[in-house]
Order: structure tokens, then C-alpha cells, then sequence
């Protein structure tokens, strides 16, 4: 593109300073004195590079003027050059900025997930690299930022933990593969593997913290001091999560058609949106699941749909939600967790924190996958059960059972060939 000024004569050929100290496109009108009397100059602070603003300013401008009025209509013209040419270069040449908007706006994605990505871009990409115009992102540069995320990238200002940053190497990579397809970059700097390095799925794995679980006789300990003491409305649920391994939004999302009494069956169908308030989504998968119950989950939510269909009769009904509100509605998340999180200290109390150590609702997932692992049940009909892709992902969170899978599996053989 040719620069809207060539041919101007230039009041300073160098580069004079960057957009933080100058104010380009602002511009100032001035007098001198010639022989032929008082004459005017107009003078304009430009970007050297139109796709850099790190590259500073050159000052430009025109003299020979005999009235201000005439030498502020050049400049006032060239200011509106100067707008014109920014702009068509900005429509050219976004930055990462203004182009991950109109990217993330375009994706189809589940509400989680784009939330996600927003928060991604939000937090890591555009602090760091947002000002920078797509072509001048190169490969080293995203090295870099993946270097200074692993350092000093959280909140707070300490370390981003691999996982984040290998997540933010993708929504890169995807948003830049995005701008190979626009024609706006010939090739994704992202995926230039000897350059950019981004946590590899071992050091995710190493750096991650380890799963908290509780030991068969903690749970039970819980669930019997929830039910028999504390009296708990909510015993149902911490009950159902731990003997399916279902997730907290698989279960909230439960309506009493999907739960089978007479065969003793759950279906998983669909998920709590946890973005959107009061609305489902598809599980994490996009496939529904059975889950086989024992005989005391069986009973519990027996039980349970009859105190519902006392409180109203709509609440018992084949569509209600079986963990719904007062009012039939789906419960928020949030609400949920608080709830558990009071239960749990109130049980520290009674209990002991060496009886009931400090674990999150999810745990009681990562509690039932632990105790049916070490039970020797098979990994395949536990990840079944959890809604995992593939077996790897249920072998890679529960490798700390492995062990003892391993001691159990030893003992057997050793009193099968004696």
C-alpha cells in the first residue's frame, strides 16, 4: 500500500517516537517569517510502519502557506488521509485483538466451551499479545509467550499451570488456522513444532495436582453421619453421585423418566448447562449412558420420589427434574457446591479432619472410579460408567490405582498357582 503522505516534504526524516509519546494523527499549525512576509507550515505526526505501532512516528508536513486557514485545510486533509489509510490497514491487517473477536463470534460450540475460550483469549492472549497485527505474530514470539504464561501468567501474577497453557496453545492454533483460511496470513506460526513448544500431555499429566478420594470406610462414614445426624435434604444426591460416578451436572440434570427403579438403571441423557442458567446441554461426550445402581441407591431414590410427590405431585412426575427446586426448576451449580462444601465442614467437626479430610463434590466421583478400580473391577466397564471417550483418559486420571491393581493382580496369581 502506498503511504498517503509520499511526496509531502518531510519536516524530520528520522523516526521521532512511538505512539506513546507522540501524538500521532494530531498535528499543529505554525508561522515563520520569509522575505515575502509571514507564511504558515502544517506538520503531522505518521506511523512509520502502518502495520506496527511498536515501529514509532515520523514527522511529516507542507510549508509555503500564506494564511493559517488555508495551511489547516491541508492538514485537516491530511489528517483524514492518515484515518483513511489506518483504517483500510487495520481491515487488512487485524490484530490479534480485534480478530479473535470476530473469530470467537463465528464458532459454533457448546456454551462451556466457548465460554472458555473467551476466557482463554481474554486472560492470556490478548494482555500479552492482543495490540500485535496477525502477520507479525512468528513463531518465536508465541514461544515466548508461552514461556512468560508458564511463569508469571495467572491472576495473580505466579505461574500458569501447564494444562492452561497447553489449553491456550490450542485456541492459538485454532484461531490461527482461522486466519490461514481468511488469506490474511500465508501460514499458522503455531504450528511450527520446533519452535513453539507448549506442554506436552507428560508434563500436564507430572504437574497436575493429585486426585483427592476417600477411602471406602470415610465415605461411608460421611453418608451415614449426613443421613442419621445431620438430617440432610440433600443426602439423596451425595448418595447418587458417589454410587454412580456420575458428574454434578449429570446428576442435576436427571429427570425421573431416566431412572429405571424396577431394573435398577440410570440413564445419563443430558448435562446441566453450567453457563447458561436453567437449561441442559448434551453430556461432555454427546452419547448417553446406562449405569447399572445397587439395591441401597435404589431404595434412596425410591424413597426419595416419594417425599417429592408429597411436597407436590408434578414433582414425582416421569419429566421432572429428580434433584430440582422448590419450584420444579433446575438448580444452579454453584448452589450445589455450597451446599456440599457445609456439609463437609460440619462433618469435619463431628468427625474429625483425620476422618473426613478436606475433598471437593467431584471427588465423590474420583472416589467411586478409585474404589471400583481397586475392587479389580475391569477399566473398560469403569469408564463406561464415568462417560469417558476412551479407556486412556480413564487410565490417565487413575493411574495412582494402578499399584495397587497390580499388587491385587500379583496376590491372585500367587494363590492361584499354590
Amino acid at each position: 500500500m502506498q503511504h498517503p503522505f509520499l511526496g509531502v516534504n518531510e519536516a524530520a526524516g528520522a523516526v521521532v517516537g512511538s505512539p506513546k509519546t507522540r501524538r500521532r494523527g494530531v498535528g499543529s499549525i505554525t508561522s515563520y517569517e520569509t522575505k515575502a512576509g509571514v507564511r504558515w507550515r502544517w506538520q503531522l505526526h505518521v506511523p512509520v510502519d502502518e502495520a506496527d505501532d511498536r515501529a514509532g512516528t515520523r514527522l511529516v508536513g507542507q510549508a509555503g502557506f500564506r494564511t493559517a486557514r488555508t495551511a489547516d485545510d491541508a492538514l485537516q486533509s491530511a489528517r483524514r488521509r492518515l484515518r483513511e489509510s489506518l483504517d483500510a490497514a487495520r481491515r487488512q491487517n487485524p490484530t490479534v485483538a480485534s480478530y479473535s473477536e470476530q473469530w470467537l463470534d463465528g464458532l459454533r460450540l457448546a456454551n462451556s466451551t466457548l465460554y472458555g475460550y473467551r476466557r482463554i483469549v481474554r486472560l492470556y492472549v490478548v494482555p500479552h499479545i492482543g495490540s500485535i497485527h496477525l502477520e507479525r505474530v512468528t513463531a518465536t514470539r508465541l514461544a515466548k509467550l508461552y514461556v512468560d504464561l508458564e511463569q508469571t501468567g495467572g491472576i495473580d501474577g505466579g505461574p500458569l499451570s501447564a494444562n492452561t497453557v497447553n489449553k491456550t496453545h490450542v485456541v492459538l492454533g485454532a484461531m490461527l488456522d482461522a486466519a490461514v483460511d481468511d488469506g490474511i496470513i500465508a501460514a499458522n506460526p503455531a504450528r511450527k513444532s520446533r519452535v513453539v513448544k507448549a506442554p506436552s500431555g507428560k508434563v500436564i499429566r507430572e504437574s497436575a495436582p493429585e486426585i483427592t478420594t476417600w477411602s471406602a470406610d470415610q465415605l461411608r462414614f460421611f453418608l451415614d453421619w449426613d443421613r442419621d445426624e445431620y438430617h440432610d435434604d440433600m443426602f439423596a444426591l451425595w448418595l447418587t453421585i458417589a454410587h454412580t460416578g456420575m458428574r454434578r451436572s449429570e446428576a442435576l440434570a436427571l429427570r425421573w423418566a431416566d431412572v429405571d427403579l424396577k431394573q435398577q438403571r440410570v440413564s445419563v441423557r443430558r448435562a446441566l448447562d453450567t453457563v447458561v442458567a436453567r437449561t441442559t446441554k448434551r453430556t461432555k461426550t454427546g452419547n448417553a449412558r446406562a449405569i447399572d445402581i445397587d439395591d441401597d441407591t435404589t431404595a434412596v431414590l425410591r424413597a426419595w420420589r416419594s417425599l417429592r410427590g408429597a411436597i407436590a405431585f408434578d414433582f414425582a412426575r416421569a419429566d421432572a427434574y429428580v434433584f430440582g427446586n422448590l419450584q420444579g426448576d433446575l438448580v444452579r451449580p454453584n448452589s450445589i457446591t455450597a451446599k456440599w462444601d457445609i456439609r463437609l465442614k460440619a462433618a469435619q467437626r463431628a468427625l474429625g479432619t483425620d476422618s473426613i479430610p478436606h475433598m471437593t463434590i467431584h471427588g465423590l466421583r474420583h472416589t467411586h472410579a478409585t474404589l471400583l478400580l481397586e475392587l479389580g473391577v475391569h477399566p473398560k466397564v469403569v469408564q463406561e460408567r464415568l462417560g469417558h471417550s476412551n479407556i486412556s483418559t480413564t487410565l490417565n486420571i487413575y493411574s495412582h490405582v494402578t499399584p495397587t491393581m497390580q499388587r491385587d493382580a500379583v496376590t491372585r496369581l500367587a494363590s492361584l498357582l499354590h
